[in-house]
């Protein structure tokens, strides 16, 4: 590990960087730069990284989260979007780390559009990720890429508590449900505001998940997650309500419910991931019974038309 002051980006280069840049950092993209070694090498710790791992980051920046996972001999597969700062990462890390410019590829993309990574596949996500799009990114990237064995990122203090939120706590709800679709999550860490540049207003958290198998079930995820939508559409009615809309009635979301082993006057709120995996295998089955009375073909749940 290189301990040198230099290997790692301080408040004045940032601001440098910034400066001969041109770069302003920006609400739209969710740009707040760490310019702190220690909490970079903090950040690189708790994720477990260590020489030889492939990791994937999303929104590098300037290149302080980079350079930490580089000093510890990772490769480093950096997603940017903002074009002046992907062009600029390379010869960033060829000054501050010469010996590790072959070790960084850069890719030059919106993170929610990439479907594919050069090399070889990556078994960790380690990011400080824009808080605008922090959830989406998240979800997206465990989707799309089933090498990913554990994340580490840093998100906005209330986000964090919401990924890593258990079942019937205060802030349970969409992204805790279908994070737990994917992998275990819980909080690892707190962040001070005062390490970035600029400061934001709000408060940051590290939140860890380590990948696990889904919920054994016949329903396909989209159909899983379109009920965990419906449900928390208006989390405080109660589930026979709330999924009456995709079920096709009251009555045909409260027979789903029965069979799937949930209390029809229950909440959103209170249900695991697997219970609403039990939810989304009963609707298609009491769907095609009332149509089949009916003489009509139903589709199943989080399906349209083509």
């Amino acid at each position: 590990m290189n301990d040198t002051p230099n290997a790692l980006l301080g408040p004045a280069q940032i601001r440098d960087l910034a400066g001969r840049l041109g770069v302003r950092p920006t609400k739209t993209l969710g740009q707040n730069f760490v310019h702190d070694g220690g909490t970079v090498r903090k950040i690189v710790r708790t994720a477990g990284i260590g020489a030889g791992d492939r990791v994937v980051e999303v929104g590098p920046g300037l290149g302080s989260l980079t350079l930490g996972l580089l000093e510890v001999g990772a490769s480093v597969v950096a997603v940017e979007i903002d074009p002046p700062l992907a062009q600029q990462l390379a010869a960033t890390v060829a000054v501050h780390q010469p010996d590790a410019a072959d070790r960084l590829t850069v890719v030059a993309a919106d993170a929610l559009e990439v479907t594919g990574l050069p090399g070889e596949a990556p078994t960790a996500l380690v990011a400080n990720l824009p808080y605008n799009v922090a959830v989406p990114v998240l979800l997206t990237f465990l989707e799309r890429f089933d090498s990913l064995e554990r994340v580490l990122v840093m998100v906005q203090a209330e986000v964090a508590d919401r990924l890593a939120a258990p079942p019937g706590s205060r802030t349970y709800g969409v992204p805790s449900v279908k994070a737990a679709w994917y992998a275990s999550a819980h909080r690892a860490g707190t962040v001070g505001r005062s390490v970035f540049w600029p400061v934001p207003n709000v408060d940051s958290a590290l939140v860890a998940l380590d990948r696990r198998e889904p919920p054994a079930t016949t329903a396909t995820r989209e159909e899983v997650f379109a009920v965990v939508d419906a449900a928390f559409a208006q989390r405080r009615k109660m589930l026979r309500s709330a999924l009456a809309g995709i079920a096709g009635s009251s009555a045909a979301a409260v027979e789903a419910l029965e069979r799937a082993g949930v209390d029809p006057t229950a909440r959103g709120e209170r249900l695991t991931v697997e219970e609403f995996a039990r939810i989304a295998e009963q609707l298609p089955l009491v769907q095609a019974e009332a149509a089949a009375s009916a003489g009509e073909h139903p589709e199943r749940p989080g399906t349209v038309d083509a």
